[in-house]
């Protein structure tokens, strides 16, 4: 066997793995999403914030202030519950690879060069319930909690992403979507989540 047909074998035989484990990890995850509600309160809540930011009319303003609140209580209650379940996964399915291209199983192989994504869970369920707004706020500190809420739930939406695929795909993913960075997004979030957030990663 040459030298090129021994790189064609492995590289095939390392793509059928990296789809396996794709696989694997996008059903785990929608094991424990497929009874909540938390995408579609995570569309509800930034397409609101949006519709707030924007309403001229102060009492329109504050109702729907309030439709949100609602939402972001639910969005609390379900994330914890999601990220409490998770964290009976055990830590052989849990782990991430920090590398920014996919490598099949390669976070086993070095856990070090990997976080947990149990933790991962639990630290966007603490961001998501402190960004939430309360009545005592004005206007305007309604409007910056809620870009603060925003890049809480884009950073944790592409946690998910690094979970099923890699982080450079989750990048790409939250750039089409929500036309912002990875770096955007770590900038516009909480900063003692970004601390968190860091030291999970091993970057503090």
């Amino acid at each position: 066997m040459d030298w090129f047909t021994l790189f064609l074998v492995v590289s095939v035989a390392l793509y059928l793995l990296k789809v396996q484990e794709q696989r694997q990890r996008v059903l785990l995850l929608a094991s424990f999403l497929g009874g909540t509600q938390i995408e579609k309160l995570l569309g509800t809540l930034m397409d609101g914030y949006l519709r707030a930011a924007g309403e001229q009319d102060p009492q329109r303003q504050a109702q729907v202030w309030a439709v949100l609140a609602q939402n972001e209580e639910k969005l609390v209650g379900q994330f914890q519950r999601f990220a409490d379940d998770f964290a009976q996964v055990p830590d052989n399915r849990a782990r991430v690879s920090t590398l920014p291209l996919a490598l099949p199983y390669f976070d086993r192989i070095v856990p070090a060069a990997s976080f947990d994504m149990r933790e991962a869970l639990q630290l966007h369920a603490q961001a998501i319930r402190a960004a939430c707004g309360d009545e005592s706020m004005t206007p305007q500190q309604r409007k910056e909690r809620a870009f603060t809420m925003t890049a809480e739930l884009m950073l944790m939406q592409h946690t998910c992403h690094w979970f099923c695929k890699s982080r450079t795909v989750a990048s790409v993913r939250l750039m089409a979507r929500h036309k912002s960075s990875y770096e955007q997004v770590l900038q516009s979030v909480a900063p003692q989540t970004l601390y968190a957030y860091k030291k999970l990663l091993k970057t503090a």
